[in-house]
């Protein structure tokens, strides 16, 4: 029998939140998700969001429905520790496509957390920064992809992610499920994990930000994969198009000159 896991808050005790993880056979058990009215309940989806696009927008507002969030924070990285500066755009670019693409969604807000400091933009630290600043009263909810699981034991410092984080979110195709002894793997690599795990089943669409730069790169329509406003700024910026080279430069001053 397929396991997954769904947790039932069930008190407090010294401003901490007491968890228990309970055994279900159906991702529909999370609608007895119990929350505490006095609880603000964030969810907290990073990437480096080069561009932004409709996969990430249908998973956060699935996420947020699903487990009746107060709010969802997209947070851009400052610099991915796997990215040189190099492979990824200006950060006040990112920022700004990531703005306009909440923009009519109220309870969508940004974070500059990392944008804001020096250094890699690790998940341990980012997630420490974000508890500090909206104190023990939040409950913070990481939102990962389900395939990322696995890669979660290799990130830097996975146990301190764990340490500030209420749950960790882990979204997967309709459908796809693991076995409880995929869960039990898991915990037995990285202690805690089980007791903090909620899978969310939500749409998944086939649109990537490496696939829209290249697109962008290449000439082809991004439309209906991004929204209106960030296909027009990335227009209106000339993102993602090929540099020119200084003799390509000098010739095409030469045709705008005559």
């Amino acid at each position: 029998m397929l396991i997954s896991l769904f947790v039932n808050l069930l008190d407090y005790y010294r401003d901490q939140l007491l968890i228990s993880a309970v055994p279900f056979g159906s991702i529909e058990t999370l609608k007895y998700h119990k929350l505490s009215a006095n609880m603000r309940r964030v969810g907290v989806l990073g990437g480096t969001f080069d561009p932004v696009h409709y996969g990430h927008l249908v998973v956060a507002e699935e996420v947020y429905v699903t487990l009746q969030l107060t709010e969802m924070v997209f947070v851009p990285s400052g610099q991915p520790p796997h990215k040189t500066h190099a492979e990824i755009t200006e950060a006040e670019h990112r920022l700004e496509m990531l703005e306009l693409a909440i923009a009519s969604n109220p309870h969508f807000t940004v974070s500059r957390v990392d944008l804001d400091r020096p250094g890699p933009s690790y998940t341990a630290d980012t997630l420490r920064l974000l508890r500090k600043q909206w104190g023990g009263n939040t409950a913070i909810y990481f939102i990962i992809g389900g395939d990322s699981l696995e890669e979660l034991l290799s990130w830097h410092n996975p146990s301190g992610i764990l340490r500030q984080l209420t749950h960790l979110v882990a979204v997967r195709r309709p459908g796809y499920n693991e076995s409880e002894a995929y869960y039990d793997w898991l915990e037995a690599r990285l202690p805690g994990i089980k007791q903090r795990l909620l899978i969310v089943d939500a749409p998944q669409f086939d649109i990537s930000a490496t696939d829209l730069r290249k697109r962008v790169a290449e000439g082809r329509p991004i439309k209906y994969q991004t929204p209106d406003s960030v296909e027009s700024y990335i227009i209106q910026y000339g993102l993602y198009r090929p540099k020119l080279d200084e003799s390509e430069q000098e010739e095409m001053h030469g045709t705008n000159a005559t």
